[in-house]
């Protein structure tokens, strides 16, 4: 389910969009069956209760979505490795404390607190790093040591009260929960982003040409184009009926976007995933493994603190329950849902954002219908063993 790199997808006889389409859905490539199930849930759920596609619920669901998603998108990178992180719901709690307690109970200006809590996070990727290339140890053993560690420490920096409310007249505050971007500035960024695509479109398919390689036709650019600026248009024109699109949003998505190029685009990209492919094989080839393990790490560890840093703003406090049980499975299954191989080796930066769109959309729907939270566990454990099992019969497949 990994993303299809720029130049994929069509022989030199420029096979047309319909059959590239249909290629990359029948072999399990690409994210289009994820996206087609994201779109039956959210038709399922306003056709059982139209509320659901109101534009402030989804408003409402996009915000919710942030914290999870930046958790989610740093689990993703330790997968592509071949590694896991259960420590991301702790280390979000203790971040969130961090920046609650430093803020107020310690009278530091809110940017230092919001540093302190992100520098936590890098020194945990260190420390995990190194136990996991210098030691050898299972990643699954000693996050889960982290887990119970980083949740002690969070109770002691919260200290007795057990809670922090952070000031509403906080400029932290306001940006996370009344923060969205004005409808000029939206519209701007949906053009600057298509023509970025089209653009990189375009170069990549030069540069194919130029080296004599399989490119993508120009309808097919012309029709990629087209789709994105549709739904970029959609997306910004529905919900500016309502608030529009909330800072910690475009937060997420520009981190999404980054990762994304960073993963298809660069040397780095390329060693994450021959590492999650074949470990062995990519020493042989010379990759920097123990690096590639330790940035990825450190990586998703910071994107846990600052998944904790946009809930301590989005509830206005932080308390013994920021970061809970539940938000590790949260996050792990967004990234697993969302097309991202437990194995190692395949996935994609938008699995984050596929893979919490999924879950959170499930749990806004069945609040909207008050199914009680058993339910909500339920639904979205079947949703993940479902999503598991793709995983498993597209590996074997492949191994075929």
């Amino acid at each position: 389910m990994s993303a299809q790199p720029s130049g994929a997808g069509a022989g030199p006889s420029g096979a047309g969009l319909p059959g590239a389409v249909w290629q990359r859905v029948r072999g399990g490539n690409g994210l289009l069956p994820i996206v087609a199930a994201l779109v039956s849930i959210w038709l399922v759920l306003g056709a059982i209760n139209p509320a659901f596609l109101a534009p402030e619920n989804l408003v409402n669901l996009t915000l919710q979505s942030a914290p999870v998603g930046v958790i989610a998108l740093g689990v993703v990178l330790v997968l592509l490795v071949g590694q896991i992180d259960l420590s991301v719901g702790s280390l979000s709690g203790l971040a969130a404390a961090v920046v609650a307690v430093g803020s107020v109970s310690l009278g530091w200006p809110v940017a230092l607190a919001i540093g302190a809590a992100l520098a936590c996070g890098v020194v945990v990727g260190l420390g995990y790093g190194a136990l996991s290339t210098r030691l050898g140890l299972p990643s699954f053993v000693f996050t889960l040591a982290g887990l119970l560690f980083l949740a002690g420490v969070q109770l002691r920096v919260l200290g007795p009260l057990g809670s922090v409310n952070l000031p509403f007249e906080s400029w932290f505050v306001r940006s996370v929960q009344q923060g969205f971007l004005p409808t000029g500035v939206a519209w701007a960024l949906v053009a600057g982003a298509v023509v970025a695509s089209a653009t990189v479109q375009l170069a990549a398919r030069a540069r194919r040409r130029r080296a004599d390689l399989a490119c993508v036709s120009m309808p097919q650019i012309v029709a990629r184009t087209l789709v994105l600026a549709a739904v970029l248009s959609l997306v910004v024109a529905y919900l500016g009926t309502a608030r529009g699109i909330g800072y910690s949003v475009v937060l997420f998505a520009s981190l999404v976007v980054v990762t994304d190029v960073l993963l298809r685009r660069t040397r780095w990209g390329r060693s994450v995933r021959a590492v999650g492919g074949d470990r062995r094989a990519a020493m042989l080839a010379g990759v920097p493994v123990q690096r590639t393990v330790v940035l990825c790490f450190v990586a998703c560890s910071t994107l846990a603190a600052l998944g904790g840093v946009l809930a301590a703003g989005r509830l206005g406090a932080a308390n013994q329950g920021t970061g809970g049980a539940d938000t590790y499975l949260v996050a792990i299954a967004a990234a697993v849902i969302g097309g991202t191989s437990l194995f190692g080796g395949r996935g994609s930066a938008w699995s984050a954002v596929l893979g919490v769109l999924v879950i959170q959309s499930i749990t806004n729907g069945l609040t909207l219908m008050n199914v009680d939270q058993a339910a909500h566990y339920m639904v979205t454990g079947a949703v993940l063993l479902l999503a598991i099992i793709i995983d498993m019969l597209m590996r074997k497949r492949r191994e075929a």
